[in-house]
């Protein structure tokens, strides 16, 4: 029996776009090295089908200790999870301090990946006050960074995606690197990032449970007690700031699940729900609810 050609349409499922890698700064990243991989900062986007699209974006910051990139668990599989919400992700591949590039390097392609979301959000069905960044390990470092250093754009910018915001709305932050300065640090971040004998002042205010405002973006964050890898007092240390600035936030921390879990892994609580409590802390806050 043949169905009828609309019948067929309807009974197809909602495709998305097929993901599309662009580069921040098509003429070339400032302070580049060279033309390598490694030299040329991208997003990967990935859209939600249109019927489904809920108006929210969010960056993507895999982990790796500022020394490789987690791109699968930490970034692409994000990337489809979000877009099984409505939501479109931009997976950032930043430029490494392994590879010769150390602060502020990493921030800068970060706030210019929010800006670039920002810049084409029309295009992306995205609502410019609904551009959020998830960030893991390292990578939350990174969220976490974009999340307390940012500006409202420069207007005297010759690139006109420059003159635009880089504050992300929302933070998502996992078994993040958050300290740089307590004994608590994740010592292979710090050095990657800053080298072995930093600035105090940098450290300082790259240790980012210091530099919370009340301006500091909405925050969900996720931790396992067990994680041998970044301690949850990193999570704690933000948290409580966040309480102390009276910004909302949300903290999950799981007796077990160790570090690094992303998403997809099974056999512990952590991996198994945080996405379940992520996706409840987004729709209170009316991000899966399609704009009227």
């Amino acid at each position: 029996m043949k169905l009828p050609a609309l019948a067929l349409c309807l009974a197809l499922p909602l495709l998305a776009a097929e993901p599309k890698i662009l580069p921040l700064w098509p003429d070339g990243a400032p302070e580049a090295k060279g033309k390598t991989p490694n030299d040329i900062p991208t997003i990967t986007v990935f859209l939600p089908p249109a019927e489904e699209a809920v108006g929210t974006g969010i960056v993507i910051c895999p982990g790796g200790g500022y020394g490789h990139l987690a791109m699968n668990h930490e970034g692409y599989d994000v990337a489809k999870w979000l877009n099984s919400k409505g939501v479109a992700a931009f997976v950032l591949r930043y430029r490494l301090p392994a590879k010769g590039y150390r602060h502020p390097t990493p921030l800068l392609d970060a706030q210019r990946a929010l800006r670039l979301v920002r810049s084409k959000a029309s295009e992306w069905q995205i609502k410019t006050d609904r551009i959020g960044i998830i960030g893991f390990s390292a990578g939350g470092h990174l969220a976490a960074t974009a999340g307390t250093h940012f500006d409202p754009g420069q207007p005297a910018a010759g690139d006109p995606i420059d003159r635009l915001s880089c504050r992300p709305d929302f933070l998502v932050l996992g078994y993040p690197v958050i300290t740089m300065a307590k004994s608590f640090t994740h010592r292979g971040s710090k050095n990657n990032l800053l080298g072995p004998k930093p600035d105090p002042e940098l450290v300082a205010s790259l240790s980012n449970e210091t530099q919370i405002t009340k301006d500091t973006p909405p925050t969900f964050l996720f931790h396992a007690h067990d994680d041998r890898g970044v301690s949850p007092r990193n999570s704690i240390e933000f948290y409580l700031g966040l309480l102390r600035a009276k910004v909302p936030a949300e903290m999950h921390v799981y007796a077990k699940g160790g570090h690094g879990f992303g998403i997809g892994r099974k056999g512990t609580q952590a991996a198994e729900t945080w996405q379940d409590r992520f996706a409840a802390w987004l729709k209170r806050r009316g991000l899966l609810t399609k704009p009227k």
